[in-house]
């Protein structure tokens, strides 16, 4: 952290667990993640959150079910494919590393969220809680 930037709530400081997942800023910098829906960004999330060092989940569809309100698993597992993010062979999801882009992805040619679709992708992680 910069020292120079005061934290706004000390006492509630992010640390890091010694379970942890991150997620490549080059995902929004690189507009990956503009043209997908609320329930592919949702998942996305999720399967970023359970995965291993390498990517892999092996949650079962009826287990990611049971945290995620989708309104359909496979739609939003296709759309993820076909950004080029994700890889499914059941039951298990692989998360892909982002190569390098071949050319400048444009968030202006695609729709953008709503607010009320980005709370919509916000309220099926919040309604269930994130396995532990």
């Amino acid at each position: 952290m910069n020292s120079q930037i005061k934290l706004l709530n000390p006492h509630r400081e992010r640390r890091i667990p010694g379970r942890f997942s991150w997620l490549d800023q080059r995902l929004v910098r690189e507009n990956h993640l503009c043209s997908l829906s609320a329930d592919a960004l949702a998942l996305y999330l999720f399967l970023a959150c359970v995965s291993d060092a390498s990517g892999m989940s092996y949650y079962s569809n009826s287990g990611i079910a049971k945290y995620l309100n989708l309104e359909s698993l496979q739609t939003a597992r296709k759309e993820l494919i076909r950004a080029d993010l994700l890889t499914y062979q059941a039951p298990l999801y692989q998360l892909l590393s982002l190569e390098l882009p071949s050319r400048q992805r444009s968030c202006k040619t695609v729709k953008k969220l709503s607010r009320e679709e980005f709370l919509a992708s916000l309220q099926t992680l919040t309604n269930k809680g994130v396995g532990q």
